[in-house]
């Protein structure tokens, strides 16, 4: 039988991949108070840059500087006594037992001491952290509870940025690679973001699995919650490439028909991707086997065949595109 057959060429996939990612602050918290109360004064404006430790909004905490000015009494008189118990100590006056009552009753008293400086601390809230603090509902007079949110604070310097890749991309955005990122509000302006971490698990309905990089915003042009169009393009695998019209289909799947010793033999393949007519696959081909790509329709399994005008070409190195896309 005649058949026109042709050489395989090898060319390199090329994974593309395109999502849509979401920006967070690396370092981000709503800020609640510790404690119920009445606000004297909010210190801060929607916008501003707050310093670790900064005072933000500070409670009514007239009760609290009474418990510490009491505290601190109690402190003493029980300081005093015990100085005098230690005075007399060896007089034999005062028994060891009453001595371990004063020192215990001035422990108790400093650790009173602690919690009324602790209650105080608790009426002014403080940044927990360096970054920029957002809009607020709290007013002076309004009294607010432990679920009432004061603001949101960020820290955006750097923003991660993260995006669902599928899980044919596992093994390419890995740590450290680098991808492209443009924001919605920007979309003429490309960023590189590197690659910090991944997660831990693929979701088993998208199988797609979480990538999370790292975008610089020394600028402060970037929002925490912004959409950014992500893209990554690497080089894949080197695989044959066979024409189209070479790969058959029948009940146990694709394959394609080579010649070997001038007959017609089977050869099941998987087809990883496509492009300008070739087919990528996966199959133990190599550069200088034959592939029928005319005729395999009447090929059967050992027949003899006779290659009319044979067209087999020199092996190449071609990047092609890969099908496996975000």
């Amino acid at each position: 039988m005649n058949v026109v057959a042709d050489g395989p060429r090898m060319l390199a996939e090329q994974l593309q991949v395109e999502a849509v990612g979401s920006a967070r602050a690396t370092t981000s918290a709503q800020l609640y108070p510790e404690t119920a109360g009445r606000v004297v004064a909010v210190r801060f404006s929607a916008g501003d840059y707050v310093r670790k430790g900064q005072p933000l909004v500070i409670l009514d905490s007239r009760q609290e500087r009474l418990a510490v000015e009491l505290a601190e009494v109690r402190v003493e008189e029980a300081s005093q006594l015990l100085g005098r118990y230690r005075r007399i100590e060896d007089t034999g006056a005062i028994s060891e037992s009453q001595i371990e009552a004063g020192e215990t009753a001035l422990a108790s008293a400093r650790v009173e001491l602690q919690q009324a400086r602790e209650s105080l601390a608790d009426r002014t809230i403080r940044a927990p952290f360096s970054g920029h603090i957002g809009l607020t509902e709290v007013d002076v007079g309004d009294r607010i509870g432990q679920d009432t949110v004061i603001a949101q604070l960020d820290q955006r310097g750097t923003l991660f940025v993260d995006f669902p890749a599928p899980e044919a991309a596992f093994s390419r955005l890995s740590p450290g690679t680098t991808v492209t990122v443009s924001p919605f509000s920007e979309p003429e302006r490309t960023i590189d973001a590197r690659v910090i971490a991944v997660d831990s698990t693929i979701a088993s309905d998208q199988r797609t699995y979480i990538v999370r990089t790292a975008v610089d915003n020394a600028d402060d042009r970037l929002r925490p919650g912004m959409s950014f169009r992500v893209r990554y393009s690497g080089a894949g695998t080197m695989r044959p490439a066979v024409p189209e019209e070479a790969i058959v289909w029948g009940g146990e799947g694709s394959y394609l028909w080579t010649v070997r010793d001038g007959a017609a033999a089977r050869m099941p393949v998987t087809i990883t991707s496509r492009r300008d007519g070739l087919a990528l696959v996966d199959a133990p081909l190599g550069a200088n086997d034959l592939v029928i790509v005319e005729g395999v329709q009447k090929v059967r399994e050992g027949q003899e065949v006779a290659l009319v005008e044979p067209r087999v070409q020199p092996a190449q190195e071609v990047r092609v595109r890969s099908d496996e896309t975000g």
